[in-house]
């Protein structure tokens, strides 16, 4: 990445903590354990208390340090719920007394399902921890791709924990369906299948790929763009439903953009990245979808032992990942819808030999969408695209 200076720097104000190194699923896309990054095999495979409670004491002392009104955690993994609904508990409590009150705490986890019951529950409403699940569609496509180490699908135990967050009680601590788009499989279908749930909001990730090891079905060719073809035949459907069943995080974040609003996501605009990864070892390090990039690509070289949060603010790579179109290839910046690409997800960004400083291996695609919202945008308001 260039060098870029830290003046325009912000504050983190999310922070994921991998709870558990571990996941009892072994889904054929992974980016942490098929990627080719092994560094969780040198890792605890459970957050100790001590680690717990440092990270804790970091956070606060960032809050403080930059006057923080609100910060959201996030549990995650591997598979989060491994670690058992006590510990859950325990960092939960921990992380809510560390921080000063001045400072709003959201606490979130993301898990693929398989393990959620009424303890799980208990502990996330006691302490209103939102709950995000992973779903890739039909029953069947995903079983083709989220399955057991010993072969088989995971969707009857999903479709159990689904069950149950969804009940009214607990139904509001849902807070959306993540699901890696698949081109072979029929998008409609898909969303159908993910709508059935009454998700708030569903979450389509484009498989995590670059230059150099490219994602499913993303040729060389700018003409080809499976991925926005996929994407745009829910679009369609979404955007024209007389009432719309549930948000779709990328088609809001777009359509924001263009109406000229900050929207902040990993994968479009260019709001300056705020998130910050703590490793069950305590190490810092940035978004973990770069580990699909090559080994190491996260890795800060510090930690909630010797570091404060706010030494990770001055790092090259948190630097370069806050200055927005400063960081981009000279082609993006050159581009007229740069405002609302932003370069794409920065993984996406990447080829051996050049770094991050090139366009998103799904240019193209992001391209054709956008464009494709604008014009149904204008068109719903009478206007020519």
């Amino acid at each position: 990445m260039n060098q870029l200076t830290a003046q325009t720097v912000v504050p983190f104000n999310e922070f994921v903590l991998k709870v558990h190194s571990r996941c009892n699923l072994a889904c054929d896309y992974c980016y942490l354990y098929q990627s080719g990054d092994d560094s969780w095999r040198g890792r605890p495979r459970v957050m100790s208390d001590e680690v717990v409670a440092r990270a804790a004491d970091r956070m606060a002392e960032h809050a403080r340090t930059f006057a923080l009104d609100r910060m959201h955690v996030v549990l995650h993994g591997g598979e989060p719920l491994l670690v058992g609904p006590a510990v859950i508990e325990r960092i939960a409590d921990r992380v809510s007394s560390a921080l000063p009150t001045s400072t709003a705490l959201s606490l979130g986890v993301q898990t693929n399902g398989t393990l959620l019951d009424a303890r799980f529950l208990d502990i996330f409403s006691r302490w209103g921890i939102k709950v995000g699940v992973s779903l890739d569609g039909t029953d069947a496509d995903h079983d083709g791709h989220r399955r057991h180490h010993h072969g088989g699908g995971s969707i009857t135990r999903l479709a159990d924990g689904l069950a149950l967050l969804t009940q009214p009680a607990t139904r509001h601590l849902f807070s959306g369906l993540l699901c890696t788009i698949d081109v072979t499989h029929d998008p409609l279908d898909t969303y159908r299948a993910l709508v059935r749930h009454q998700p708030p909001v569903v979450d389509f990730l484009l498989p995590h790929g670059n230059w150099t090891r490219r994602p499913p079905h993303r040729g060389a060719s700018s003409r080809e763009t499976p991925y926005a073809d996929w994407l745009l035949k829910i679009f369609e459907h979404w955007f024209d439903a007389p009432e719309r069943r549930t948000g779709v995080r990328l088609f809001e974040s777009i359509m924001g953009l263009l109406l000229g609003d900050d929207v902040a996501t990993d994968s479009v605009g260019q709001a300056p990245c705020r998130t910050l990864v703590i490793e069950t070892d305590g190490s810092l390090e940035q978004i973990d979808s770069l580990k699909s990039a090559y080994p190491g690509a996260a890795a800060l070289g510090l930690n909630v032992h010797d570091h404060p949060l706010r030494a990770a603010l001055s790092h090259p790579a948190i630097v370069a990942g806050q200055n927005g179109p400063t960081a981009l290839a000279a082609e993006c910046r050159a581009c007229p819808i740069v405002r609302i690409c932003g370069g794409g997800m920065l993984a996406h960004r990447y080829r051996a030999g050049h770094g991050f400083s090139n366009p998103s291996v799904y240019g193209p695609d992001l391209w054709k969408i956008i464009h494709h919202i604008r014009g149904r945008m204008l068109g719903a308001l009478g206007e020519s695209p």
